[in-house]
C-alpha cells in the first residue's frame, strides 16, 4: 500500500533521505529544484498541466506529490533495542490516548521531533495512523522519529516502568501544573484526546498527572498544542 506525500517541504525532506519513491507528479513549469532532485535520484517523474493535477490530487499540494511506500511503525520489542543502542539515559516518549485528527497527529510529531523526543507510541485501533496529510502538517519530521504502534496502552505502560520509565499523564483535574514535572528519569508523557482526555484506566497506571493552568473561558487546548507546551517545559527543565 503506497502514501502520496504532498507539498514542497514534507518532499524535500523524502527526497534527501534514502526514502524509496514509487513516482513523483509534478504540475507543469512549477518546482524546478525539486524536479532536478527527481531527475537526479531517477525517480519516475510524470508531468501535469494544473488542471489535470488538481483534478487528481486535492488539498494544499504545492504542486507536488511522491508516492511511496506506506511508513513502517516499529514495535516496542523494537523500540527497546533502539533506546539501550542509542545509550540515552533518560529518554522522552510521547503517548497518544485517542488522538484521531490527523492534523494534531502531525503537529505533534513536529513538535516532537523538533523537542528531541525520542519516539511516539500509537494504539493500533481507535486511533489516526500516518496518513499522507499527517506527513504534510508533520513537514518532514516524521522522517527522523520513531513512531511505535502497540495493541494496548496499558500493558505498554507496565513494560515502560520496568525499563524506569515515570508515566505522566495529563488531566484537566490534576493536582500537579505541567512545570512540576520531575524531568530527570526517562519520562513517558501522555496526551489524550482534547475532548475526552485520557482514558480512565490510563489515568489510573500513570505515576501522576499534570494540567496546564489557563485563564481564559476556554477549559481545554489542542491536543498538539498542550503537547508542545509540554515537550519544551521539558526540555527547558533538563537545559539547566
Amino acid at each position: 500500500m503506497s502514501v502520496n506525500i504532498f507539498g514542497k517541504n514534507p518532499c524535500r525532506e523524502i527526497l534527501n533521505t534514502e526514502r524509496a519513491v514509487t513516482q513523483a507528479f509534478v504540475i507543469n513549469n512549477t518546482n524546478q529544484d525539486l524536479r532536478d532532485l527527481i531527475i537526479k535520484k531517477q525517480i519516475p517523474l510524470c508531468m501535469l498541466d494544473k488542471l489535470t493535477f488538481d483534478s487528481r490530487f486535492s488539498g494544499n499540494h504545492q504542486g507536488i506529490v511522491l508516492e511511496i511506500e506506506e511508513y513502517r511503525t516499529i514495535t516496542f520489542a523494537e523500540l527497546e533495542i533502539k533506546i539501550r543502542d542509542s545509550k540515552i539515559t533518560n529518554p522522552i516518549l510521547i503517548m497518544l490516548d485517542g488522538i484521531e485528527d490527523p492534523h494534531n497527529f502531525g503537529a505533534i510529531i513536529r513538535s516532537a521531533e523538533a523537542g528531541g523526543v525520542f519516539g511516539i507510541i500509537i494504539p493500533k485501533n481507535r486511533s489516526v495512523g500516518i496518513t499522507g496529510t499527517v506527513a504534510k502538517v508533520a513537514s518532514g519530521a516524521i522522517e527522523h522519529i520513531n513512531i511505535i504502534e502497540v495493541t494496548n496502552l496499558n500493558q505498554t505502560i507496565a513494560k515502560l516502568k520496568k525499563l524506569g520509565f515515570w508515566i505522566v499523564g495529563t488531566d484537566i483535574d490534576a493536582q500537579k501544573r505541567y512545570d512540576e514535572i520531575i524531568v530527570d528519569p526517562p519520562l513517558c508523557l501522555i496526551i489524550g484526546n482534547e475532548g475526552k482526555g485520557i482514558s480512565r484506566l490510563v489515568k489510573e497506571n500513570a505515576d501522576y498527572t499534570v494540567k496546564i493552568p489557563m485563564v481564559g473561558k476556554t477549559n481545554s487546548l489542542n491536543a498538539s498544542v498542550s503537547a508542545g507546551i509540554i515537550i519544551f517545559e521539558v526540555l527547558r527543565k533538563r537545559a539547566r
